[in-house]
This record gives structure tokens, C-alpha cells and sequence, in this order.
């Protein structure tokens, strides 16, 4: 069932649902307002969120592949609005991974079920997915929880999930991966984009390969100053993160690699045996203004307190 789910500034939050024509899709309106779309990527290899917009409306995250919009890049058409996936999963690739691809061993991760539950302010999509090889084995199972929350400046996700083993499985050493957004072309350096970390330090030269709490693009879209943070939770493994944050649009972190960021440390193997798992929570604020202005290390000194 296509669903939609309205979170509304009350006593209490409201929701509703409408059946759609897609019955692969949950659509999310936060306060009587459209803000995205979870896929289930049947045609994509993988589930995502798309498009993501601001609490005033504006679409921060970019078109291409799911549409073609005249004057915006067409690179990387594994780069699908918000996502989670990996590039070396027992050496099967689910990063790089749409299926118009011939190189490598090409993994797909499925949508099992999914479904939506309303809270007083909030509301959560839970979904689980099968990360399959070539063959059709499944090499992980992911339990997702994505909270959505509502407030009239801000636009907020947390995600909450659970990666289990149900044979074993090894996590390579690759920058190809893995929490990430491909934002809207206005979020590239050469167009003014701001990228700044947890640290103070700013730009794709001093932020990407670097470990940090969080980090926020900031860019003028259709003439309003936003911004766009992820925030890595302090107990996740490997806190804090190293980020592939890049200055064409590209908004990633990898809690996987290590050596693909510094070729001084050793290379990191991240093993699960049968039946083992791993927990990773994150949080995207789509916010006005840029970290500064947002008051981001405060929001996330927030986040970090929550157990």
C-alpha cells in the first residue's frame, strides 16, 4: 500500500493514509506538507528517500537519476536521493550497484515489508531489508527504523538500524559507502556550496577522509540559505565516522572503511559471524541558514545524549 503519513503541530500528531498506484512506495508529508518518499528501488538495486525537502519546501536532494531536469549532472547513477548501502559485502558490491552496471559482482538489497506508525509528534517507518548476492543469497538482514519528526523550521530523520549476519559476513575496506545523500547541484563548492565538520575544518580538501561528530553542507537554493547535516551517534561502532563528503554534491559517511581514508592506518576488516549483529544510529537535519546560524553543534550535543 502507497501511504501518507501527516504529522501535525497539535496535542496530539495526525495521521492519515491514502491508498496509491504504486505499491512499492511510502510517502511522507510532515504537517500537511509533501516532504519525501521512501522507494523500495525495485528498479534500483536499493531502497531509498527521495526527494528530501526543506521545512519551507525547497528539494535539497538532486533529481537524477529518478528524473531527468534540464540543466542538472547526470554522474553516478547509483547516487538515488538518501541512502544506506556498501561497495565490498563479502566482495559484493551494493554501492555501486545499479542494475545497468556489468562490472563487479552486483548485490541488490530488497524490501522485505514496511510499514508506518504514528506517535504524538513524530511518526516511524519500519522496514527490513535483504542484502542478496549475484545468486541470490542473503549475505545481511537490515532492520530500519526512520523516525520523522515535526517542527516548523526544521526537518529532522533519525535512523536506527540494525545490520544482522545470517551466515556470516566481512565489511572490506572501501570509500564506497555509505550512509549518504546526493544533494541538489546548489550544495557544490563551485557554486558556493560550505562544508564544514564537528572540528572547524572546511572544504572537501580538509573535511573528506577525516573522522568527525557531524558535518553540514550549506548552499543557496531557489534563493534561500539551507543546510543539510548528518550527525554519527557516539556509541555507533567506530565512532566517529570517517566522511566521504565531496564537493560536487556527493554527502556521505563510511563507518566501514579506514584505510581507503588513511593510507596510514591498517586495513579494516569488520567481521559478523552467524547470527551476529551491528547497530548504527544516525541523524539528518535539514535546517535554515548554515551550521552556524542553525546552532548545529547544539542540536547535536542534543542527539549525542540520547541513549
Amino acid at each position: 500500500m502507497r501511504s501518507s503519513l501527516v504529522l501535525c503541530l497539535a496535542a496530539a500528531a495526525c495521521l492519515s493514509a491514502q491508498t496509491g498506484s504504486k505499491p512499492d512506495e511510502i510517502v511522507v508529508d510532515i504537517d500537511g506538507k509533501p516532504f519525501t518518499t521512501f522507494h523500495y528501488g525495485t528498479d534500483a538495486n536499493k531502497p531509498f528517500l527521495a526527494p528530501l525537502r526543506s521545512a519551507s519546501g525547497k528539494i535539497v536532494t538532486r533529481g537524477f537519476p529518478m528524473e531527468n531536469i534540464p540543466g542538472e549532472s547526470r554522474d553516478h547513477l547509483h547516487h538515488r536521493g538518501l541512502w544506506f548501502s556498501y561497495d565490498d559485502v563479502n566482495g559484493v558490491k551494493f554501492w555501486e550497484n545499479d542494475p545497468s552496471y556489468t562490472k563487479g559482482n552486483i548485490g541488490k538489497i530488497v524490501v522485505r515489508d514496511a510499514n508506518l506508525k504514528a506517535g504524538k509528534g513524530s511518526s516511524t517507518l519500519h522496514a527490513t531489508m535483504e542484502w542478496r548476492d549475484p545468486q541470490g543469497k542473503v549475505l545481511v538482514v537490515e532492520d530500519r527504523d526512520m523516525v520523522f519528526y515535526s517542527d516548523p523550521k526544521l526537518r529532522t530523520i533519525d535512523f536506527d538500524t540494525t545490520l544482522t549476519a545470517p551466515s556470516g559476513v566481512t565489511f572490506g575496506d572501501t570509500k564506497e559507502g555509505a550512509f549518504a545523500i546526493r544533494l541538489v547541484d546548489s550544495f557544490t563548492e563551485k557554486k558556493g556550496m560550505k562544508m564544514v565538520d564537528a572540528d572547524g575544518r572546511t572544504g572537501m580538501a580538509n573535511v573528506w577522509g577525516k573522522r568527525s561528530n557531524w558535518v553540514d553542507y550549506a548552499a543557496a537554493v531557489d534563493g534561500e540559505k539551507l543546510g543539510v547535516a548528518i550527525f554519527d551517534h557516539p556509541q555507533n561502532p567506530n565512532h566517529p565516522t570517517y566522511w566521504h563528503a565531496r564537493d560536487y554534491g556527493l554527502f556521505a559517511l563510511d563507518p566501514f572503511g579506514q584505510n581507503a581514508f588513511d593510507p596510514k592506518m591498517d586495513e579494516r576488516q569488520t567481521k559478523l559471524g552467524p547470527g551476529e549483529k551491528l547497530r548504527f544510529r544516525w541523524r539528518v537535519v535539514i535546517h535554515p541558514g548554515d551550521a552556524e546560524t542553525a546552532h548545529v553543534a547544539d542540536l547535536y550535543k542534543d542527539y549525542s545524549s540520547k541513549r
